[in-house]
């Protein structure tokens, strides 16, 4: 009757464990299409740096700014990265700790809730980056044919 005790515990820790887990994928996710875009962003700073090295003369203005640009957004982005990093390692804890109290018979149901609080500050927060990441890369974006310096504005009404 005692190690049914046991394994009834042992399967309701399993299933509190269940959410934070999918969560962990959900974050896994986020983290994937993160480092995605760095990537990116590393990939078009080094075609720039190569297409300047290639000309062997002074880099114009344009092509500064732009690397700039990718400088900014590759911090955002690493931030973002690293708090999203630090919400799926609060997530482990979480679910470490569920097991650590079930097994020790100890109420853990506030450092369970603090580690889960700290966990969705620290993805609102890296989700705050990302998307600040993402509104400095369309405010930059160039779509189309480069016009001549100046034209861009004598815009014709849409």
């Amino acid at each position: 009757m005692n190690q049914d005790t046991g394994v009834t515990a042992v399967a309701h820790v399993i299933q509190l464990a269940v959410a934070p887990v999918f969560l962990l994928s959900g974050i896994g996710a986020m983290l994937a299409v993160m480092t995605n875009r760095l990537a990116r962003i590393v990939d078009r700073a080094r075609a720039l740096e190569a297409e300047v090295t290639r000309s062997g003369a002074a880099p114009a203005q344009t092509v500064v700014s732009r690397l700039a640009v990718l400088s900014r957004r590759a911090k955002f982005i690493g931030h973002a990265i690293t708090l999203c990093t630090i919400t799926a390692l609060l997530i482990c804890a979480v679910i470490a700790v569920l097991f650590l109290g079930a097994f020790l018979k100890l109420d853990t149901s506030t450092w369970v809730a603090l580690l889960f609080v700290l966990a969705m500050l620290t993805f609102f927060v890296g989700l705050l980056m990302f998307l600040r990441e993402i509104f400095l890369a369309t405010a930059t974006v160039r779509i189309g044919l480069q016009q001549a310096a100046g034209s861009d504005t004598q815009r014709t009404p849409e």
